[in-house]
C-alpha cells in the first residue's frame, strides 16, 4: 500500500532533508585523498546526531555503520573501511536521516581529487539521470515514465542501468511502496499522485549491469570490476511538480 502524505508531513521530511544536505554539503569539503571511508562515517554519524536527529541505517537489518561508502566498482550498500582514497577514486556516500520519525534518503558520488575523464563523464551522466528522472514525476505521470527517461539517457552515453536495486517510497519508514525501477517502459507502472513520496536513485555502470555481492552480505559491485555512480533524492509529488526535500545543488 502507498502511504500518502499530508503537506505538513512532508514538510517535516523536508526538515529531515534540510539536515542531510547540511550533512552532503560537509563532505564536499572533506572528501579528497588519504581520508578514509571510516573517517567519512563517523564525521557523518557526529554531524547528524548534533543536529538532533540520528543516522537511520545504523542498526537497520543489522547494518553496522552510519553510511554506506562505495568506492570505484562498488555499486551500493559499501562497508565503510580504514583504507584511505586515493587520488583518482570516486566514492558515493549514502545516508539515510531521521528527525522527529520522519525520514529522508540521499546518497551522492564524489570525486577523490583530479579523476579520470571516463569517471567524469559516468558522474555527469548519472546525475543528469537523475534529475531527468525527477522532472517526470508529475502527477498523472506513470512510474515507467521515470524509469524509461533514466534507461534512454544513461544507454545513449553507453552506459548501463544497475536493475537489482531499485527507488522506494519513504516516510516513517525507509523502505515503503512503491518501488521505484530506474528501466523500464514509458505509460507503464502506477500513476503519480499528490502526496507520494520516494526516492530516485540511479546506480549506473560504465560497463555491464551485471553484479556481485561481497562475503559480507551487503555490499553490491559490478561483475566487470567497471566504475558505478549513484545519484539519489527524496522527492514528494505535489500539484506544482516535483518537490526535492534533499536539494543540495
Amino acid at each position: 500500500m502507498i502511504v500518502i502524505k499530508t503537506p505538513e508531513q512532508i514538510n517535516l521530511m523536508a526538515e529531515a532533508g534540510k539536515i542531510l544536505t547540511a550533512c552532503h554539503k560537509k563532505l564536499r569539503k572533506i572528501i579528497r585523498p588519504g581520508i578514509s571511508t571510516l573517517s567519512i562515517d563517523n564525521f557523518v554519524d557526529d554531524f547528524i546526531q548534533s543536529l538532533g536527529a540520528k543516522a537511520e541505517q545504523k542498526g537497520y537489518m543489522g547494518y553496522p555503520f552510519a553510511t554506506c561508502a562505495s568506492v570505484n566498482d562498488e555499486i551500493c550498500h559499501g562497508f565503510p573501511t580504514p583504507t584511505p582514497l586515493k587520488e583518482g577514486d570516486i566514492v558515493t556516500i549514502d545516508m539515510v536521516v531521521n528527525f522527529k520519525g520522519w525520514l529522508a534518503d540521499s546518497a551522492w558520488s564524489y570525486p577523490v581529487g583530479q579523476i579520470p575523464e571516463q569517471a567524469e563523464k559516468l558522474l555527469k551522466v548519472t546525475k543528469e539521470c537523475l534529475y531527468l528522472g525527477i522532472d517526470k514525476a508529475l502527477i498523472g505521470n506513470r512510474l515507467g515514465d521515470i524509469s524509461h527517461t533514466i534507461q534512454s539517457h544513461a544507454e545513449s552515453h553507453g552506459f548501463s542501468v544497475v536493475r537489482q536495486f531499485t527507488g522506494h517510497g519513504i516516510g516513517r519508514n525507509m523502505h515503503e511502496e512503491p518501488t521505484v525501477l530506474h528501466y523500464g517502459h514509458p505509460g507503464k507502472g502506477v500513476e503519480l499522485c499528490e502526496g507520494m513520496v520516494f526516492t530516485i536513485e540511479p546506480m549506473i555502470n560504465v560497463g555491464s549491469y551485471a553484479l556481485t555481492i561481497d562475503p559480507n552480505q551487503w555490499t553490491a559491485r559490478t561483475k566487470d570490476g567497471s566504475l558505478s555512480a549513484q545519484y539519489e533524492h527524496t522527492i514528494a509529488v505535489t500539484k506544482n511538480g516535483p518537490r526535492v526535500l534533499t536539494e543540495q545543488d
